[in-house]
């Protein structure tokens, strides 16, 4: 049965079938195999789908898509280069900032490298920046976007995985700043080699004035993030909350956003969440599948034999993410690959919350690894670049990111107290 489900759904995908459909074909296979009751796929479809937590998917969404198109994102980048621009290759610095800024607001990777890719690019290129380079630097910066809260796939694994999404959160923090960290170290080693200028000189009052203009987007994840954490509202509510205070700032605060530009966004975001809650509710198919037939405790028992060494095997499912990572896109990746994977986990006796962060961590990377690098299309459809040209620049900050990936991997390994 494993190898029908697995071989009908890569065959689909070799056809070139959305993914949705090719997960509810694979599952509907073995459904035909087994000699199934098929009220089994609309009850599985619906099942899947009704949970109040993946409420807070198309919330969040809807906020990344606001923020990315008013003028929040540019006032964060103004702040964060009055502190940062006097740093030969500041900019590329800043680049990286506002790219964490802006995680903690929208929770997608393609928001972040949009939102910070439209309002950098420009000033990189009249500054003399390697146009390549940077971009690729910035669609790096963009898979922060999904493991600093508030994040679209941490919320999906933790559905159905069955684990707090604010443990989920709180532990996004510190992988996402060494993420940021690692990203700044390799472009100031690569400003200095390529001789970049400084920027202007850090004067006091243009700091606090580029404060005072951008405190409306600082305050965004304090208010959410605050509100999550302190139990004032569950993630899901703090989604909601994410669209009200987005609209809010957008329309009354910064008078940016008209109601034709507000029409595109909610078209644009419901099209998004529907993309992936029809992912959803396929999987709970093909979930369905694999649980009556045991197959992720097959895989299991099948990985145990080769290995019952710990490091090893996690760094086998290390490799498998980032392979994934290569070819699928994000949350299709955690909804797929969460239910294969947790009998092993649990196995190995390895932290769930633990596993749900460098799940979604290696699974980030894949944003900037082609085939399906999300941020490196959205990085060349800003800046006219050919994605082979930005795919060849990326390979150095691929590299900082897979380290600090493997780094996770195995440091709460020998020190459980880094999970909160």
């Amino acid at each position: 049965m494993a190898a029908l489900l697995f071989s009908v759904f890569i065959g689909c995908l070799i056809l070139g079938i959305p993914i949705a459909f090719s997960v509810a074909i694979a599952g509907v296979a073995v459904l035909l195999k087994g000699d199934v009751n098929f009220l089994i796929v609309v009850q599985r479809m619906f099942a899947s789908s009704d949970s109040f937590p993946l409420v807070a998917v198309p919330f969040f969404i809807l906020a990344g898509d606001l923020l990315a198109r008013g003028s929040i994102s540019r006032k964060l980048v103004s702040f964060a280069e009055s502190m940062l621009g006097m740093v030969r290759g500041g900019l590329s610095i800043v680049s990286v900032v506002a790219g964490m800024f802006f995680a903690a607001i929208s929770g997608s990777g393609a928001a972040t490298t949009a939102a910070v890719g439209a309002t950098m690019v420009p000033e990189l290129r009249k500054r003399g920046y390697d146009e390549a380079s940077s971009t690729a630097l910035i669609a790096a910066a963009g898979c922060i976007g999904v493991v600093i809260p508030p994040s679209v796939p941490m919320v999906l694994y933790a559905v159905i995985a069955d684990q707090s999404v604010t443990q989920l959160f709180t532990n996004g923090f510190a992988p996402g700043i060494c993420m940021g960290l690692i990203l700044i170290a390799i472009s100031l080693v690569q400003a200095y080699k390529n001789n970049y200028p400084k920027g202007s000189d850090f004067v006091l009052r243009n700091v606090w004035t580029t404060f005072k203009q951008s405190i409306w987007g600082l305050l965004m994840p304090i208010i959410i993030l605050g509100g999550i954490f302190s139990g004032y509202f569950t993630p899901s509510e703090a989604a909601a909350v994410a669209v009200v205070y987005a609209l809010l700032v957008s329309t009354f605060i910064y008078r940016d956003l008209t109601l034709k530009e507000l029409k595109e966004i909610l078209l644009n975001s419901a099209k998004t969440s529907a993309i992936i809650m029809i992912i959803i509710a396929c999987s709970g198919v093909f979930g369905w599948a694999l649980a009556n037939w045991k197959i992720p405790e097959q895989i299991a028992e099948g990985v145990l034999a080769l290995s019952t060494n710990k490091y090893i095997l996690m760094f086998l499912m290390s490799v498998i993410i980032l392979i994934a990572g290569v070819f699928m896109e994000t949350s299709s990746a955690v909804i797929l690959l969460t239910p294969v994977f947790l009998p092993l986990v649990k196995m190995l006796g390895i932290d769930l919350v633990h596993f749900g962060v460098l799940f979604v961590i290696g699974i980030a990377i894949g944003m900037i690894t082609p085939p399906v690098a999300i941020n490196l299309f959205v990085g060349s459809s800003i800046t006219g670049i050919p994605i082979e040209k930005i795919a060849k620049s990326v390979v150095p900050y691929l590299v900082g990111l897979i380290i600090v990936f493997l780094l996770y991997v195995y440091l709460p390994i020998a020190f459980p107290f880094l999970i909160i």
